[in-house]
């Protein structure tokens, strides 16, 4: 826009300034050439009053040092002054007439005047040189001026388009900040009036997504604590079973999920998305309890995890959620006794492969399953990376393998 502005002022300041400044310079050099022209009737005149007496000669060789040559045509043919032909201007102004005729590389001013020997022409002649004398140095003039006034219009126009620009790119800076997850930011109400209106309603919109976010959070929250009704009521279903190992097994299952629906509560009414964990602790101990399931079922599974810390920008929960399911994508859509393998690496990229049948092709459509389920799975972890600056992959093949990349944390918190 700046540029653009820039242009503009510079297009309008030159089309003024033309408008101007060539009639200016077509006077100028009109002034000119009448004023050369004044003075060189004023001279020719002061040499025909001279005409008949004997301060002839003595008056044209005094005009000899003057700007213009002068040459007197005498009646008896005679020539004093500088040298000239006897044209037709010459034989027009011995008919007693004034002429003003152009002449090779100038023009020519002729005076008559009647003495008792007949008609003496008086010539002064007025080169191209005197008869736009000082012109040029106006011209150069002029157009210093527009050039300095051209620029001072694009100056201004920079300047205002400034003020226009400024509060414009700090409003798409927010933009970008509150697309980021940062609802806190806000656009500053500066510039012109229509500018700080846009600025008034991005802020009415971010404060407007803000509310939006935290009745959604407390309505996820709501809905996870209704869950504990029914978590009560299979707890003293556990606590009444007859076989106490039976019951201490189903109650430890219930406490898991207990724990799973207090996080689900907490983390819902969380409004800071700067968390992170160390990565190679979450998918070590979620690869530990997954691991019960895979012997049980008799399935070989690989772990390849490297050392930590990793930290990672993500909550430890959000992690957890994440290899819980894609593992239990693998449990959940694999034949039992079918390998599966989990590898961590510093990059830190998370690779989970079964040699299973793999994955239809609407896999990471949301909500959309091939095998009957809800479909969630796989867009929980891909939005999981995305939200820590990652993202998922899945890779053709014999198999499944999904890929898993994060961002690193600079420090856990």
């Amino acid at each position: 826009m700046r540029r653009w502005l820039a242009l503009l002022a510079a297009a309008i300041t030159s089309l003024v300034l033309i408008a101007l400044l060539v009639p200016m310079a077509l006077l100028i050099r009109s002034v000119a050439e009448n004023g050369a022209m004044s003075r060189a009737t004023a001279t020719a005149e002061s040499v025909a009053v001279a005409a008949g007496s004997p301060g002839l000669a003595l008056t044209v060789e005094q005009a000899r040092g003057g700007p213009f040559p002068v040459t007197v045509f005498l009646p008896d043919g005679g020539v004093l002054g500088a040298t000239a032909a006897r044209d037709d201007a010459v034989r027009l102004a011995a008919t007693g007439r004034s002429v003003t005729a152009h002449a090779p590389d100038g023009r020519a001013v002729l005076a008559s005047a009647l003495t008792p020997e007949g008609t003496v022409v008086v010539r002064v002649f007025v080169s191209d040189a005197e008869l736009t004398r000082g012109v040029r140095e106006a011209w150069l003039g002029l157009a210093a001026l527009g050039l300095v006034l051209v620029a001072l219009g694009i100056v201004l126009a920079d300047r205002l388009a400034l003020a226009i620009t400024r509060p414009i790119g700090a409003m798409a800076q927010v933009s970008h900040r509150l697309a980021g997850g940062d609802l806190t930011a806000r656009a500053a109400l500066d510039g012109p009036p229509e500018v700080r209106s846009v600025a008034l309603a991005l802020n009415h919109l971010a404060g407007r997504i803000d509310d939006l976010l935290a009745a959604e959070r407390e309505s996820v929250a709501d809905l996870s604590h209704r869950l504990r009704t029914p978590l009560t009521g299979l707890r003293l279903d556990a606590e009444s079973l007859a076989d106490p190992a039976e019951a201490a097994r189903i109650a430890a299952r219930i406490d898991e999920l207990q724990r799973a629906v207090t996080r689900v509560i907490t983390e819902a009414r969380q409004r800071s998305n700067e968390q992170s964990c160390d990565a190679a602790e979450v998918v070590a101990e979620r690869a530990a309890f997954w691991s019960v399931l895979a012997e049980d079922q008799g399935r070989e599974m690989r772990l390849d995890l490297a050392k930590g810390p990793l930290p990672v920008r993500v909550g430890a929960a959000e992690l957890g959620a994440c290899v819980d399911a894609l593992l239990g994508n693998v449990f959940a859509h694999t034949p039992e006794g079918v390998a599966l393998a989990v590898r961590l690496t510093p990059g830190v990229r998370l690779v989970v492969a079964d040699e299973g049948p793999g994955f239809p092709p609407q896999a990471l459509e949301r909500g959309r399953s091939g095998a009957g389920s809800t479909g969630l799975g796989l867009d929980i972890a891909r939005r999981t990376a995305e939200s820590a600056g990652g993202s998922l992959e899945l890779s053709p093949g014999p198999g499944a393998t999904v890929t898993v990349t994060l961002s690193p944390a600079l420090a856990l918190s």
